[in-house]
């Protein structure tokens, strides 16, 4: 595209914007290197590091084996920084699942139906 006086504008294509997510925040909270989580997950490095870049999207097959390997569920990659939300969410994360799974049937206790 051109605009008088000669200068050259770059005409910009609408790219799809990438949500925010928490990848890297959860990859780095369980110690894990990129390499490690590529592995883990059968992908390449730069397949991670353009995931937490946001320089690509990602699948939900994806999203679901990087929680998987970061042992935590899907919707944590998207809504919520590790250690971050409060106390509660520091205690759950630090229990093994036996524990989180008492929690879970002692929170249902106080749903309201």
């Amino acid at each position: 595209m051109v605009c008088g006086m000669g200068t050259r504008v770059k005409a910009r294509i609408n790219q799809p914007q990438r949500r925010r997510h928490f990848i890297k925040e959860w990859r780095k909270h369980r110690k894990m290197t990129q390499e490690q989580l590529a592995e883990r997950i059968g992908v390449a490095v730069s397949t991670i590091s353009q995931l937490e870049t946001m320089k690509q999207g990602y699948s939900q097959p994806t999203l679901e084996a990087i929680a998987d390997v970061l042992d935590c569920e899907p919707a944590d990659l998207l809504m919520r920084k590790p250690g971050g939300d409060g106390p509660v969410w520091t205690i759950i994360e630090s229990l093994d699942a036996p524990a989180r799974q008492q929690i879970a049937e002692i929170a249902k206790t106080f749903k309201r139906d």
